[in-house]
Order: structure tokens, then C-alpha cells, then sequence
């Protein structure tokens, strides 16, 4: 019984760090003026590379049987690279404009 109670105050405070880090970053991005987002964005894409490498790590540490740390860990690694690929894109297409035709 109390490992259950263990288990389930781990997850809980995992969750709670994901729910304040989404309405934080929410409060923040929301705050930045227009000009800054993609420089900012790239910035986030260093950021998003270590949340993969965190992400791996955490899937590959974590046993067979604990289906929510695989899961957050599965989309973490897919939210990143989602993350990375686009902001790479945008970061491109940006200096693109500043080259000589």
C-alpha cells in the first residue's frame, strides 16, 4: 500500500512540474514582443535538444512496466524533435532573407 502512495505522489508531482512549466511558458511567450520570437526560437531549439537527450534517457532508465514515465518520455522525445525540425526550418528561412540575391 504504501509503495502505491509513493508511486502515485511521484507522478503527481511529475504532472504538477508539467502543468506549471506549460502555464509558465504560456505567461512568458505570451509577454515577448513580436520581433523577438524568432530569435527566441532559436534559442528554444538548444533547449528542446536537451529536453530529447533528457527524454532518452528517461525512456531508456525506466522499467518495462512503468507505462507513464514511457509514454511522457515517448512524447517528449516526439515534441522535441517536433520542436527542433520547425525551429530549424524557421531559423533557415529567416537568414535567408538576409543573403544577396
Amino acid at each position: 500500500m504504501n509503495l502505491i502512495i509513493e508511486i502515485l505522489t511521484h507522478h503527481l508531482t511529475i504532472l504538477f512540474a508539467l502543468i506549471m512549466a506549460i502555464f509558465l511558458g504560456f505567461e512568458l511567450i505570451s509577454k515577448v514582443p513580436t520581433v523577438l520570437h524568432t530569435p527566441l526560437m532559436s534559442g528554444a531549439n538548444a533547449i528542446s535538444g536537451v529536453v530529447i537527450i533528457g527524454a532518452m534517457i528517461l525512456v531508456r532508465s525506466s522499467g518495462s512496466e512503468d507505462y507513464v514515465s514511457l509514454a511522457l518520455g515517448s512524447l517528449a522525445i516526439l515534441l522535441g524533435t517536433i520542436n527542433v525540425v520547425g525551429g530549424h526550418a524557421v531559423t533557415n528561412r529567416m537568414l535567408q532573407m538576409f543573403r544577396k540575391k
